[in-house]
């Protein structure tokens, strides 16, 4: 068995959507690798297009999570400690900021919609992490996505720049706090990818001709890349790292 494999780990990946969600890059990737999985959704319209799947990753447990519904989130870990009594990694893929605020200038941006996108974007990580640090009884792995507009101004990206710059911060003491329980937590980054999460995004389009004509790999990153970066976190093969944040943009993130 090589440091890469994932067979014998358990794990939840939450945020599936369509077949162009980042979730599915990463539940495609780690089901591949060996790994047993629970999938989360956050809205009940969107069952249709995620069980089928679902079905292609050998059909595990599909569940409802809202993540602003407490029990709902309660409900999912408790799934995952009925089926193994225990949890290897969880990987968090979901972003969200009212139309209004997302479109308009950060300091027009309501309040109601600014906490909003905080909580769903930001703190459902960190109570995910603290429902899971129990059922990581041998350590484990949390995973969250992020974009390089934590870090420098994009265009058009609006207060989910503030939003995902706490997400990192997030990420760094999460780490501190659970890493002497053998928990490491990581953010990735990945370029620009048109998901349904992008989609509400002003001139994404743009976006995405942009990093394709100046990223150094000339070419726009996939579900799939994401999905194999979160498999070598989640591996032994990272078994030193914690705390950062990986960006997988074809080195779009050091270009000037």
């Amino acid at each position: 068995m090589t440091e890469t494999s994932l067979e014998g780990r358990t794990g939840i990946i939450t945020g599936l959507a369509n077949e162009n969600s980042i979730a599915f890059g990463c539940a495609r990737a780690l089901h591949a690798a060996g790994a047993d999985l629970i999938l989360s959704y956050g809205h009940p319209k969107g069952e249709p297009h995620v069980r089928p799947l679902a079905e292609q990753l050998g059909d595990p447990p599909l569940i409802l999570c809202d993540v602003r519904e407490e029990k709902q989130m309660e409900a999912l870990f408790q799934a995952a400690s009925e089926r193994w009594q225990r949890l290897d990694f969880v990987i968090h893929s979901m972003a969200f900021a009212p139309r209004d605020d997302l479109h308009g200038r950060v300091v027009d941006s309501s309040r109601d919609g600014f906490l909003l996108a905080m909580d769903i974007s930001c703190h459902s990580f960190m109570r995910m992490a603290r429902l899971a640090e129990p059922l990581m009884k041998d350590g484990g792995c949390l995973i969250t996505m992020s974009y390089h507009g934590a870090e420098k101004v994009v265009d058009h990206y609006g207060i989910m720049g503030p939003v995902k710059a706490a997400l990192e911060a997030s990420v760094r003491y999460m780490a501190e706090e659970l890493g002497p329980a053998g928990i490491r937590v990581h953010a990735i980054s990945p370029g620009p990818i048109a998901t349904r999460a992008a989609s509400g995004i002003q001139e994404f389009d743009q976006l995405l001709r942009h990093a394709e004509e100046r990223a150094p790999t000339r070419r726009l990153v996939t579900i799939d890349d994401v999905g194999a970066t979160a498999r070598f976190l989640v591996s032994d093969a990272s078994r030193s790292m914690t705390g950062v944040t990986t960006y997988v943009d074809g080195g779009l993130n050091i270009r000037a």
